[in-house]
């Protein structure tokens, strides 16, 4: 599956649209940047069962800032609508192999009871 490109425009209908989604949060004068996008891209080839998405923080501020995106690359995955992962820093090949093997592995039952038990919580405050 190819990387797409992650905008205020498609980046609702790509998050609800697939189980899995990864965004490598990047900037074009960032080298570690630089040097993750081979890694990011090869495994968006070896995984199309999920959807693999960059977000020049260059480019799409907004985007950034609405993730509090404040070190680049940096790698976030959702599941079924629900951010599972954040990490800061370059992350190598094994590492990101890792963090997808352990996103499909959840139990997306347990994780939505305790978003509606954290939301639950908000509310009531």
């Amino acid at each position: 599956m190819s990387v797409i490109e992650i905008t205020q425009e498609n980046l609702t209908e790509t998050i609800d649209n697939n189980d899995i989604v990864l965004i490598d949060f990047w900037a074009p004068w960032c080298g570690p940047c630089q040097t993750f996008k081979p890694i990011f891209h090869d495994a968006a080839e070896k995984h199309p069962e999920a959807a693999y998405a960059s977000c020049n923080t260059e480019e799409q501020q907004e985007l950034a800032a609405m993730f509090s995106i404040r070190s680049i690359p940096t790698v976030m995955v959702f599941r079924e609508k629900v951010g599972v992962f954040s990490q800061p820093g370059m992350l190598p090949a094994e590492a990101l192999e890792d963090v997808l093997t352990q996103v499909k592995t959840l139990d997306m039952e347990e994780v939505h009871a305790q978003v509606a038990q954290q939301q639950g919580k908000n509310t009531e405050a």
